[in-house]
């Protein structure tokens, strides 16, 4: 195993001045820490993990939690895109990650991050309800979360509200009048996104059935299906649908081809999350985009900032804008 001295004698310098100029300090001359920095590369140079923690008092390892009730894991594609970037993010700013879960051992959250020696946290998709995700938000450890916001902590917010007051908003200037909305399960996530819709039809003077607004579930293709069957059923069914997120929508277009429903000729849709698969299958789906690769950089970005500087670091909520992907799904009906 290639130590800081080895590199210090193939560069002829003190084993010091490799430290320091493996560590990024300032007062090593630009050359030598490019000639060190090289010869550690070619020498295939790692850094022994368990000395710079005694040294440091940090393991440069950040814990994932991330549980995803659908069982879809890291195939989920919106949430996969996020912690790809999140992970990409703080491997360059020499952090490593590791998953942590309730299944080892019957460990707590805290419990397997102090196991791990977590440095810090970032909770993606998890009940943020639940006392154990509580317990851990209030530990020692410093964490950042996605789209829900605890007191004096950061988080990474996609702009829920804004996403679904949009949808809307574009569906009314294609002339829908009934709009229905088929959301997930009750979360912080829905009750914004419920909250934009609303707003949106209050302000366009739309009329909202309760029987247009349907709970199903997050990336559930069964759950949609149905739903849209009772909405398609009904006497005067709506015009449009808006889709919980882009995968759900497969269960309603798989429903709508059952009952013998075009899209868009017989029913316009709409779905959420703008993930690629959207952009790939036809019709191509109009939806509102979530920047998951910069929601995973900015909270990876985050939570090392609050490891590295927990004095001086200010908890915030930092917003990361979607946009409107206009697809081939929504009719205009306007001038008829």
């Amino acid at each position: 195993m290639v130590t800081i001295k080895d590199i210090s004698r193939q560069c002829d310098v003190s084993p010091a001045t490799v430290s320091k100029a493996l560590n990024g300090y300032s007062d090593v001359g630009r050359e030598t820490t490019e000639r060190i920095l090289r010869a550690a590369r070619e020498m295939h140079y790692m850094p022994n993990a368990a000395a710079r923690q005694l040294k440091t008092n940090t393991s440069h390892n950040i814990g994932v939690v991330f549980e995803d009730e659908t069982m879809s894991g890291l195939t989920h594609e919106y949430f996969s895109q996020i912690l790809n970037s999140a992970k990409n993010t703080v491997e360059a700013m020499g952090y490593d990650i590791t998953f942590i879960s309730q299944t080892i051992g019957n460990h707590s959250f805290v419990e397997h991050c102090r196991y791990r020696k977590c440095d810090g946290v970032l909770i993606a998709s998890v009940d943020f309800m639940s006392p154990a995700v509580r317990e851990l938000v209030d530990s020692e450890f410093p964490t950042v979360t996605i789209d829900y916001s605890f007191n004096d902590h950061s988080c990474v917010m996609s702009d829920n509200v804004n996403g679904a007051y949009q949808l809307v908003h574009y569906l009314y200037s294609k002339g829908h009048r009934r709009i229905a909305f088929i959301h997930g399960e009750q979360t912080s996530v829905t009750q914004k996104r419920l909250s934009g819709f609303y707003k949106a039809c209050s302000e366009l003077g739309i009329e909202v059935p309760d029987a247009y607004v349907i709970e199903a579930r997050y990336h559930d293709t069964k759950a949609s299906g149905e739903a849209t069957r009772k909405l398609m059923e009904l006497k005067e069914p709506p015009t449009a649908i808006m889709y919980p997120d882009d995968f759900s929508y497969i269960g309603g277009s798989n429903q709508c081809e059952r009952m013998g429903i075009s899209i868009p000729g017989g029913l316009s849709v709409a779905g959420y999350d703008g993930i690629p698969l959207s952009q790939v299958i036809r019709p191509r789906l109009t939806t509102w985009y979530q920047d998951a690769k910069k929601i995973g950089e900015v909270s990876g970005r985050k939570l090392v900032e609050t490891i590295e500087h927990r004095k001086s670091c200010v908890a915030e909520e930092l917003m990361v804008e979607g946009r409107l992907l206009e697809g081939q799904t929504v009719r205009d009906i306007s001038e008829g």
